[in-house]
Parts: C-alpha cells; sequence; structure tokens
C-alpha cells in the first residue's frame, strides 16, 4: 500500500475501512439499524409495528465480541496512518496481530497508534524491577476503584435509575451524581489496570484521563475524558471534515459527537447523551467571546470563574449522563423530571446511611488524590517511601480491598463497547 499509486492506495484504503466497519455494523449495530429503518417505515405507513428484527431475524444469536470498538478504531488508525504515509507498513504479520490483540488495553483501550506502541512491543527488553513496582501499585489502585468505590456506587446508582418515578427527587439526584463518579472510576479503573499491567511489562501506554471532573468548560472536559478515542476522533474525523471537506466547525462538532454516540452504544440514549454535550460545546466556542467581554466588564475574579465554569459543566454532564444509563429516552426523561420533584427531603434510596456516608467519603477520598497526583501518579504515593511504610500502605490496601469489595458480578461498564 505504502508503495502504491495514490489511486490505489486509496481503494487499499476504503476496502480497509469497510471491512473493518463493515465488521463493527454487523456485530454491534445490525438489529439497531433494522429496528430503526423499521421505525422508519411504520412512520410512513410501509411496515408493520409488530416486526422486531432481533426476534425475525434471530440477531440475538450474533455474539457482541468484547472491546470490538476499540479494537477496530485502532486497526483503522494504522490503516489511516499507513495512507498518510505517516508510518511505514508492518510487513510481520505477527508483529501487527501483537499490536491489535496486546492483552492488557485489548478490550476497553486505550487507543493505542501504531507509531506509540509497536517500537515498544519490538524492542529488547528485561525485567525492570521499578517497573514492576509502578505497575503493580498502579494495578492495585485500579482495582480499589473498581470493586471498593465503582461497584459501591453502582449499587444506589442501579436502585435509583430502578425507581425513575420516585418522588424522592433528592435521591434520584444523588442517584444521577453518583453514576458521573460511577463511570469514572470504573472506567479509569480498568485504564489502570491495563496500563500498569503494561508497565511490569516495560510497555508504556497513554493515559486516557485527566482529571476530568476539575474541568471549568466543556472543551476542557473533553480534552481530558477518554483522552485516547477523543484524539482519534479529532486527527481521524473532525480535522478532515474541516480541513479536507471544508465543513463548518459546528457541522464537524455534530458529526463527530453523533459518531461518539453512536460508538458507545446500539441506542439512541447514546446518541442523545453526546450531542447535548455537542450542543454545550457549541455554544461554549460561540459565546466565548461575549463571554470574556462580560467578565471583563463585570470585574469578576478568576477564581469565580472558574467555580461558576466548574458547577454549570458539572450539573450539565450530570444531567446528559442520564440517558447514557437510561434504558430508553423516555425513561432518562422519566428520570429527569423525578428529579426535580423536591417533595419529600428523602436522600437514601437503600436506607442505609453507613453505606450512603462510605460513597461520599470514597467520592471525596478519590477526588482528593487525583487533585494532587492526577490520574498517572498514584504510584508516587507509595514508591520512594521507606520500607516499613511502604509495607504498610500494601498490607492495608490488600485488606480493604478485601473487606470493602462489593461481592457480585460487575463487568466494567466500557466491556459493553
Amino acid at each position: 500500500m505504502a508503495r502504491a499509486t495514490a489511486r490505489v492506495r486509496k481503494y487499499y484504503l476504503a476496502l480497509s475501512i469497510a471491512v473493518n466497519i463493515g465488521m463493527l455494523c454487523t456485530f454491534k449495530y445490525l438489529a439497531f439499524f433494522s429496528n430503526t429503518i423499521n421505525q422508519l417505515l411504520v412512520f410512513l405507513g410501509m411496515g408493520h409495528s409488530s416486526t422486531n428484527a432481533i426476534d425475525t431475524y434471530n440477531f440475538s444469536q450474533l455474539l457482541l465480541p468484547i472491546g470490538i470498538s476499540f479494537y477496530t478504531f485502532q486497526t483503522l488508525s494504522y490503516t489511516i496512518d499507513v495512507y498518510r504515509r505517516k508510518i511505514e507498513p508492518e510487513t510481520h504479520l505477527g508483529w501487527f496481530a501483537l499490536y491489535v490483540c496486546f492483552f492488557p488495553q485489548l478490550v476497553a483501550g486505550p487507543i493505542e497508534r501504531a507509531s506509540r506502541l509497536l517500537p515498544q512491543l519490538k524492542r529488547q527488553t528485561q525485567l525492570h524491577l521499578p517497573n514492576i513496582k509502578q505497575g503493580l501499585v498502579t494495578m492495585a489502585w485500579g482495582f480499589f476503584l473498581k470493586v471498593v468505590v465503582a461497584d459501591r456506587l453502582g449499587v444506589y446508582v442501579d436502585e435509583a435509575f430502578e425507581n425513575a418515578q420516585s418522588p424522592h427527587g433528592i435521591a434520584l439526584f444523588l442517584g444521577a451524581l453518583f453514576f458521573c463518579f460511577q463511570i469514572y472510576f470504573d472506567f479509569s479503573a480498568y485504564t489502570a489496570i491495563a496500563i500498569g499491567t503494561a508497565k511490569t511489562l516495560n510497555i508504556d501506554l497513554m493515559q486516557n484521563f485527566n482529571r476530568p471532573f476539575f474541568s471549568t468548560s466543556a472543551r476542557q472536559f473533553w480534552k481530558r475524558w477518554h483522552i485516547s478515542f477523543m484524539h482519534w476522533l479529532r486527527d481521524y474525523l473532525y480535522q478532515p471534515l474541516v480541513k479536507n471537506y471544508k465543513l463548518s466547525r459546528v457541522t464537524a462538532i455534530l458529526i463527530v459527537f453523533f459518531v461518539n454516540g453512536l460508538w458507545h452504544g446500539a441506542n439512541w440514549t447514546f446518541v442523545v447523551w453526546s450531542l447535548l454535550n455537542a450542543v454545550l460545546l457549541i455554544i461554549e466556542v460561540s459565546t466565548n467571546k461575549i463571554r470574556q467581554q462580560l467578565i471583563k466588564k463585570l470585574k469578576l475574579p478568576q477564581k469565580v470563574v472558574a467555580f461558576l465554569g466548574w458547577a454549570i459543566v458539572g450539573g450539565y454532564l450530570m444531567l446528559s449522563l442520564v440517558f447514557f444509563r437510561a434504558t430508553s429516552i423516555e425513561h432518562a426523561v422519566v428520570y429527569i423530571k423525578s428529579m426535580f420533584q423536591f417533595g419529600s427531603l428523602h436522600i437514601n434510596i437503600l436506607n442505609n446511611y453507613i453505606e450512603l456516608a462510605i460513597c461520599l467519603v470514597l467520592i471525596i477520598l478519590v477526588q482528593t488524590v487525583h487533585y494532587f497526583k492526577g490520574n498517572n501518579k498514584i504510584h508516587e504515593l507509595v514508591i520512594g517511601k521507606p520500607t516499613y511504610i511502604r509495607w504498610s500502605i500494601y498490607i492495608s490496601f490488600i485488606a480493604i480491598i478485601s473487606l470493602f469489595a462489593i461481592n457480585r458480578q460487575n463487568t466494567f461498564i466500557y466491556f459493553q463497547f
């Protein structure tokens, strides 16, 4: 492909994209697209409302491969980079297969680039004790985030969303807030485990999060959330749409966030969630000059501006994530309506105030650690400390995970994508 003519290279690129996207659509979106088309035909008076694509064509027999969205986009980035002559094509099938199937990040990312990961896989290496220590500490932090924090929040969140019509608006508000942190801790937990595992093998994977819930603007949030995927959308979708196809920034953002939503799942709830965030981002970009002039005119302190930005973005994200968690758009609308019913001061839908207190303390604890150490320097809390302190931390960590882990079968949320 690299040495072929421009026309032939385009054919190869189109073939690769068609095969990759075709497999993704077959396994993940076939039933979704079929039902959507059928509903459109029903609306136009040309279909049958009783028809269901899943039942009619036995789509339920198609088992969704775990992590298909991640390694599909990873292979697409390789093909596009070869087409753009940014990297040389890999001639050895084994190395290419290892790049695609590198087990720590295979099922839920980060989505790595061939230019970054392949050279690391090929280099000669040997056991490096500091990297093993750092990797194990990072993995332990990931396990803590998952089984102690995220899964504990999930118990409350599940109960809240199963009672979307509850008159206890504050309890549902708390459920939406907890889901924000559940999905963040759950996904960053897997990322920490993947990065830690790779580190023990002397492989550096890119960070996927950078304290997103401390963001003071929508633009800042999307630069800090799921970094590898957002960089993928920027480099392979947004920039070509703006530079090559001369689309406006607003149109390109809407397309990017539509793809972002659909990538997360074959349900319109994900699309609505993503497009709601696109609207916020567009408003923010479009009103930037006006807001700056208003801030200057009112002489607002920078800390006040930052706090207002953080509160607005955080609140908006929390409401939009209701669509992400809900089973349908109707379910999300009912939940949001119920959130604003304040006829009761009841705040604990589980009626267990000890668990509620633990949840709040854990959120504050983790966010404090992330504020000072970010998502990529957790190991600094342990590495370099005297031996007796390090081993005290190790034993305490093992005890905490063993005693406070939620005992139920919870897969990582992003495994479904």
